[in-house]
């Protein structure tokens, strides 16, 4: 039995109403502004508005004094590891360690206003810093030049704010999602596995290494330079990595020890320090950080360089590196948001990380973003807000007025040791063998960015696995999934037949549904499937002879369609025509009606031919047929 509804061939409307709607799902799809508007006086819609666009004026004037004390302990939690992370790191961006300490000062105060996380720690990230060193050592060396090298980190850093913010603002955080999930696990994989190879240069006390970072280079250049091994290196580098990797397993095993981790890597350095002061280390072969200053972040807005002959090196490592960060910082930030049923707006976390990366630039500091193993800490610490970001910033800021000439013994196989530590953890051996299961495809994007990290550089390595990725998304768009409805017994359900082997065809019918936009890309496919699923059914023994007399396209699941996609069912239906078989269409969506009308396709067929329901396009299928028989091909 019909629905008894028929379809609606109302007005189109207009572009310009429909261009301002798609333009809000597009940019909008959240509708952030509906605080905004739902105020009824100018200074509510002010406060408003300054409430979304700078999030501390909401939260903090709430904020309950009592999770003060919660706030204070993880923000001291975090500085503990963002200490000896933020020498280690820097000293993989090969630019001074105490870059890498201002980093944590600043930029965490600038967060802390702008920032829509209540858990994020932001910080500095390896898969960055290896970036910066790749792209920009390309083009100047960092112990050549250390100045000018120093000056493009700076640059690169504010290119990749200047990157973040015009995102933000322009709402156009839809791009980083081409960055798909198995692109991301495959080169941060990747990544993690060439920074660890990048420390046995520390852990076996090389004086000379190479500047490459592949696998086959790196160990050509351990083979080559084995002369300058020094095994008390490689002992102390085996102990301090053992123990750090002894207490991420307690962590792991028992979750409420997660501290033990966390002022692990703080250990190592002290007594690193210790150790390498009272044992004279330099003596037997186990290098230093060196001098590091006390004072504040120095100014450096005067050292950004926009010299033509580096620009491009600098563009190149703000944008590969700010979309990497900033992806993993916002996914990072609402996997932990989600755990507490909270929301983060991706976009405003783009602002957040924008500014943050600009004023950090402009105080000496170098590119941030939100580390998974600071807000792990973070979080499991029972942070509140995001005030333990500011907590940090003031302990860092002792640090640099007080301690910092204290880690100048820091022996850089214990930095090794703590970089390799955090990167085994980032290479997710459990996440491959799952994407491996569910979907090779996904499978093949994640390995060969893995394996283009890893035996090539980390621009193929990306290239390789965004390339992939947006293939499959074209072959989508191209070769659309079609599927046979077939009726449900006992019910006016039609459903998938391969899905649903109980479902029957109705006699001398068959019902096809389509499941993507019509574009000129798969127009032509589309056409050809709905004829050989003709000849399928026509060919199929257990039909009996039952031969196809009219087809039934089902066109709710087609979102669009374009002048192509129009002309090619026109072709297709002229070419059933022919063969004395009828085409209806059910159920077509608002925007695909509205190109029908306007083109004149409903015209064409003749409003007959459309209809609400599966069950209405079956009951009027034979009338329609007889009449279609009578009426002489329509060109």
């Amino acid at each position: 039995m019909g629905t008894g509804h028929e379809v609606s061939y109302a007005d189109p409307r207009s572009f310009g109403f429909k261009f301002g709607s798609h333009c809000k799902e597009t940019l909008f799809p959240d509708d952030p502004f509906r605080t905004i508007r739902n105020r009824h006086t100018p200074v509510a819609r002010l406060k408003a508005t300054l409430d979304y666009f700078v999030p501390i004026f909401e939260w903090l004037p709430k904020y309950d004094v009592r999770l003060l004390q919660y706030d204070i302990l993880a923000g001291i939690t975090i500085t503990s590891l963002a200490i000896p992370q933020g020498i280690s790191y820097a000293k993989l961006a090969n630019i001074p360690p105490i870059v890498g300490l201002y980093t944590s000062f600043v930029p965490p105060l600038v967060y802390a206003v702008f920032g829509s996380s209540k858990h994020l720690a932001v910080g500095t990230v390896a898969s960055a810093s290896m970036i910066m060193a790749n792209t920009i050592g390309a083009e100047v060396s960092a112990t050549e030049n250390p100045t000018l090298y120093l000056h493009l980190v700076f640059t690169a850093c504010f290119l990749t704010g200047v990157f973040q913010f015009l995102l933000g603002v322009l709402r156009l955080g839809i791009l980083v999602d081409f960055l798909s999930h198995s692109t991301i696990t495959g080169f941060m994989s990747g990544t993690a596995t060439i920074i660890c190879l990048q420390q046995l240069k520390s852990i076996f006390g090389l004086k000379h290494f190479t500047t490459h970072t592949d696998v086959v280079h790196v160990f050509k250049a351990i083979f080559k330079n084995r002369s300058e091994m020094r095994w008390q290196s490689v002992v102390v580098g085996v102990v301090f990595l053992a123990f750090l990797q002894l207490t991420r397993f307690i962590r792991k095993k028992k979750p409420k020890l997660f501290w033990v981790s966390a002022i692990a890597p703080m250990l190592v350095v002290i007594i690193g320090c210790i150790f390498a002061y009272f044992l004279d280390a330099e003596k037997h072969g186990i290098q230093i950080v060196g001098e590091l200053k006390k004072g504040l972040n120095p100014i450096s807005i005067h050292h950004l360089n926009f010299n033509s002959q580096y620009l491009s090196a600098t563009i190149k490592a703000g944008l590969v590196a700010g979309a990497i960060a900033m992806t993993e910082g916002i996914a990072i930030g609402r996997s932990f948001a989600i755990l507490k049923n909270d929301q983060i707006d991706g976009n405003k976390e783009m602002v957040a990380f924008g500014l943050m990366n600009i004023i950090g630039s402009f105080f000496s500091c170098y590119l941030t973003t939100g580390p998974f193993s600071k807000t792990a800490v973070n979080f499991n610490a029972g942070c509140k807000s995001a005030l333990s970001n500011i907590v940090m910033a003031i302990c860092m800021m002792f640090t640099l007025l007080f301690l910092a000439p204290v880690f100048k013994y820091t022996p850089l196989v214990a930095l090794a040791a703590i970089i390799m530590s955090a990167m085994l953890g980032l290479i997710d051996y459990e996440e491959m063998h799952h994407l491996f299961k569910v979907d090779k495809f996904d499978f093949l994007i994640c390995m060969a960015g893995f394996l283009g990290v890893t035996f090539l550089s980390m621009d193929y390595g990306l290239m390789l696995s965004i390339g992939l990725a947006l293939l499959r998304a074209l072959l989508y768009v191209a070769r659309p999934a079609t599927c046979k409805l077939g009726k449900m017994p006992g019910t006016t359900l039609y459903r998938d037949m391969e899905q649903y082997p109980d479902g029957t065809r109705a006699p001398g019918l068959l019902a096809l549904q389509l499941g993507s936009p019509i574009y000129y890309a798969n127009a032509n496919y589309i056409r050809e499937r709905v004829l050989r699923w003709i000849q399928d059914e026509d060919e199929n023994p257990d039909n009996k002879g039952d031969t196809v007399e009219f087809v039934i396209l089902e066109l709710s699941g087609v979102t669009s369609i374009d002048m192509t996609g129009l002309e090619t069912l026109l072709e297709t239906r002229r070419m059933l025509q022919s063969r004395k078989i009828g085409m209806a269409f059910v159920n077509p969506r608002l925007g695909v009606m509205e190109k029908m009308l306007k083109s004149k396709f409903v015209e064409k067929v003749g409003k007959g031919f459309f209809f609400l329901s599966i069950e209405d396009a079956i009951d009027g299928a034979y009338s329609l047929r007889r009449e279609m028989q009578e009426k002489p091909l329509q060109v």
